[in-house]
């Protein structure tokens, strides 16, 4: 029995489980006079018995999976089939690799060793998996009897339940936060070893950008300079101009989706506005190469202005369109939660519709509007594709939106693009750029919630 064949038996029990307890809870309750003589109601009881029939054996499973492949890689290699097995951990690597690929049958050999090592490692496996298929059925039967055995009258099911739930709604939790620090984590010991090779402020504050280290003295067109103002000069820039797009036009027609349109025009309008949002990025990206960056050469050229065929106008335009959905929806959101007491109270006074959204409305709604900008700002820093296509590769330190530019999130695709290897700065300095930019995005959230926080209790 395969992995999913083996979830598809546990499904099947566990339901099985739920009925037989929901069923002998349903039996308890007919003979003791109705529902009312359980502690619960026998949905819980069913509940009860097919969670300590499926969460055990899952956790079981769980571990068998996580652990099984180290532990048979290394009884092959300690099995004494191979005479020569070497204790680098790397020459160690590579020959299970090659046993894992003969069992596979990926790859032939005329190794009687490794042939009868892989043979060896199909058996333990299949092994492996026998007493995996009987361990977690078996712990399923008796989680799921013993269970049932605990179902009666004055038996609390539902704060069972419960706790149940809530454990796994604070590991699910533990989860998304260990995931963040693990990421951070990964990244700043990577982003150490880069900075042990260069220097940090020559990192930070160097004007100049090519990363192509020289492997030998006399090689062409690789000088190892790593200084990253163009890329975060780049990335401001085309931010900038995408934010110079998004803001006015979004917030504008939030304000008119959600005090002027009627209900009809505003159920149709904002779904067609939020497609935008469903849109891939490249998608984006091939617009702004094909129809928008040729415009803007023409443009240019006709004025007389030297344009390039890839520039961070276009780049940012087009980054501007596909940000609107995003400043549009949460300044919808955020106007429409300012209460319409306010409203008639400046109606009252004989304000005007336009002078009440000016003067009442957007202050209201500003600090949520705010936090819904900074949002699309870290949306903004972070879109790679569009600048791929559109502002090109080229690290230049200018503030030309004519020219072509390069943004931090295109050079940390460049720089591990192919077989790279991880010791060298051109390499690291992708975990570098990765953990400024974490930084940068990280601090513009942390904005966005306070001013969240800070001022939304004025209008409450």
């Amino acid at each position: 029995m395969d992995l999913t064949s083996l979830l598809a038996a546990l499904i099947v029990l566990s339901a099985a489980a739920y009925f037989l307890g929901l069923k002998k809870s349903q039996t308890i309750a007919s003979n003791g006079g109705g529902i009312t003589s359980l502690h619960s109601l026998p949905s819980y009881y069913g509940t009860m018995v097919a969670t300590w029939c499926l969460l055990p054996a899952l956790l079981l499973l769980a571990i068998w999976q996580f652990s099984e492949q180290d532990i048979l890689q290394n009884m092959t290699l300690d099995s004494a089939i191979i005479s020569d097995v070497s204790e680098d951990e790397v020459q160690r690597g590579l020959l299970i690799n090659t046993i894992e690929n003969i069992a596979s049958g990926a790859l032939s050999t005329d190794n009687p060793e490794h042939a009868a090592a892989a043979e060896y490692l199909g058996e333990i496996r299949s092994s492996s998996q026998s007493w995996r298929n009987l361990l977690v059925l078996a712990i399923a039967f008796l989680g799921s009897f013993i269970a049932w055995l605990q179902v009666r009258a004055d038996k609390r099911a539902r704060n069972h339940v419960e706790t149940i739930l809530r454990f796994a709604l604070i590991g699910c939790s533990l989860v998304a936060i260990f995931t963040t620090l693990g990421i951070l984590l990964s990244v700043l010991f990577e982003a150490s070893r880069f900075f042990q090779q260069v220097p940090f402020f020559d990192f930070v504050l160097g004007l100049h950008w090519s990363p192509q280290t020289p492997i030998r003295a006399d090689q062409v067109g690789a000088s190892g300079s790593f200084g990253a103002i163009p890329l975060f000069l780049g990335t401001m820039q085309i931010s900038f101009m995408a934010m110079c797009v998004a803001v006015p036009i979004g917030l504008f027609s939030a304000i008119y989706l959600s005090e002027y349109a009627g209900p009809q025009l505003r159920n149709t309008a904002k779904p067609l506005l939020e497609i935008l949002a469903g849109i891939p990025t490249v998608v984006y990206g091939f617009f702004a190469a094909l129809t928008v960056a040729p415009a803007i050469r023409d443009w240019g050229q006709a004025l007389g202005l030297t344009t390039s065929s890839e520039s961070a106008l276009a780049a940012g335009a087009v980054m501007g369109i596909m940000i609107i959905p995003f400043v549009s929806s949460l300044s919808d959101d955020v106007i429409n939660a300012v209460p319409q007491s306010l409203r008639d109270g400046s109606y009252g006074l004989g304000a005007t519709k336009s002078e009440t959204i000016r003067k009442v409305v957007i202050p209201a709604a500003l600090p949520g509007i705010v936090g819904g900008v900074l949002l699309a700002v870290s949306r903004a820093i972070g879109e790679t594709m569009i600048v791929v296509m559109a502002a090109g590769l080229a690290a230049n330190l200018t503030m030309n939106p004519l020219e072509s530019v390069t943004t931090v999130t295109v050079q940390i695709v460049t720089l591990l693009v192919g077989d790279q290897e991880f010791d060298s700065p051109k390499t690291l300095a992708a975990f570098a750029l990765g953990l400024m930019l974490f930084l940068v995005t990280l601090l513009l959230n942390a904005i966005a919630l306070w001013v969240v926080n800070r001022y939304r209790e004025q209008y409450d």
